[in-house]
């Protein structure tokens, strides 16, 4: 294998240029069979070492080739959940200088692997044993995500300078994405309006973060309608939820992206149900759209 360039030494002066020449290298290796993950692994460690508030591109990078070294093929459930935690605790670890946008930000790539887990999950026997129990561990894992997220927003975000995505998102994208899958796959439960918006670059830190909001959102509210009560008492506690989620995730583009999505003549969600389900899906959302024009109101 050729050896790599020598690394420019890492000052405040050229992490740019560090950064853009260490992701030009990764790229030119990402298709071969020799990429040496470890290299580049210790190559973005250093990068995001070196800042105490690093880019959300070094951040991004060093856990997806993480990510990558700790996933196989052939996993089983339970195996895939594992790791699909570990990513969130080092994701969340590396964002605790960050401020509160940027840290529900960085979660996209956890969410598009929760996401991903989801669609497997259900795409088993939900009765079985095994599968009831992942079901569970997967429910566990969403909640955890909620629950940083609302730690998240319960901090002063008045002080916060919002800033656009320093770096292109479609190349990030590139690193979590499979070659035969669309990039639009990594904000699986976003309008492909709302995508191209992030995509083609014009995006804040504060956008993406209202978009990780919605998604991680709408996992929850989905998966408790395929795995969970039936009937009345569903509903019943799916709008005190809904109630306590909208007064606790306070969040505009949280708000905006919800609404611009409801307002959609086709929901991302639906692809995750059944028609069985169909009906308490959408009382849930007709609850949820007159409960956002209502606190958005207040």
């Amino acid at each position: 294998m050729a050896s790599s360039p020598k690394p420019i030494p890492i000052i405040e002066e050229n992490y740019g240029l560090a950064f853009h020449q260490s992701m030009q290298q990764l790229v030119d290796e990402m298709h071969k069979e020799t990429l040496n993950l470890s290299h580049f692994i210790n190559v973005f460690y250093r990068l995001m070492q070196s800042k105490v508030d690093p880019p959300i591109g070094t951040i991004w990078i060093y856990s997806a080739l993480s990510f990558r070294r700790r996933k196989t093929a052939n996993q089983d459930l339970s195996d895939h959940i594992l790791i699909v935690k570990e990513l969130f605790q080092l994701i969340s670890r590396c964002s605790g200088p960050c401020s509160a946008s940027k840290s529900i930000a960085l979660l996209a790539p956890v969410v598009f692997q929760v996401y991903n887990l989801v669609v497997e999950l259900l795409g088993k026997d939900l009765g079985a044993r095994r599968v009831k129990k992942a079901a569970k561990e997967a429910k566990s894992l969403i909640g955890e995500i909620i629950g940083y997220v609302s730690v998240c927003c319960g901090k002063d975000v008045s002080k916060e300078s919002d800033s656009n995505l320093s770096v292109s998102f479609l190349d990030l994208a590139s690193l979590w994405i499979d070659g035969n899958d669309g990039f639009k796959g990594f904000l699986p439960l976003t309008s492909d309006e709302i995508y191209k918006e992030i995509s083609v670059g014009g995006s804040t830190v504060a956008y993406l973060a209202g978009v990780v909001i919605s998604e991680v959102f709408l996992l929850k509210l989905c998966l408790d309608l395929r795995i969970g009560n039936r009937g009345e008492e569903l509903e019943k506690e799916l709008r005190s939820w809904i109630v306590g989620s909208i007064t606790g995730l306070q969040s505009f583009y949280f708000f905006e992206t919800l609404m611009r999505m409801l307002l959609e003549p086709a929901l991302p969600v639906t692809s995750l149900l059944v028609s069985f389900f169909f009906s308490p899906l959408f009382n849930s959302l007709d609850f949820l759209y007159c409960s956002i024009c209502y606190f958005s109101q207040s």
